[in-house]
């Protein structure tokens, strides 16, 4: 039996942002796009959507930080500084760690940007 040892970093640990990040987009925009389309009017309010696009934010911005934190463990923050480009495990787990770091903070900002029209835009126009 494969156990998984959360301790150490692995490509499923770096693609977890920017896939967090995608699924939002993708919810985000059939929300709105189905809310509209049944709505018929450009005019419509929708404060249903609006508020699911604000829920979806928030689970998705906890879940990029409970990323970015696992990275910041596995980066192991203070101990060696980039770049990580020794043929050693310590440093593939550093480097992972800080590439992941990174898309957290970038995959954070997209998920904001995405969910911007919804704070600003009120209705299907």
């Amino acid at each position: 039996m494969l156990i998984h040892n959360r301790r150490h970093a692995d490509l499923w640990t770096l693609l977890a942002p920017p896939a967090i990040w995608a699924l939002h987009f993708l919810l985000c925009y059939v929300l709105g796009a189905v809310a509209c389309a049944k709505a018929g009017d450009p005019f419509a309010a929708i404060p249903l959507p609006r508020l699911g696009v604000g829920l979806a934010t928030l689970l998705a911005l906890a879940l990029i930080l409970v990323a970015g934190h696992q990275a910041r463990r596995h980066w192991g923050f203070g101990t060696a500084d980039p770049p990580h480009d020794n043929p050693t495990d310590d440093d593939r787990q550093r480097f992972l760690g800080f590439a992941t770091l990174l898309l957290c903070a970038l995959s954070f900002v997209a998920v904001l940007f995405v969910a911007l029209p919804a704070l600003t835009i009120a209705d299907c126009r």
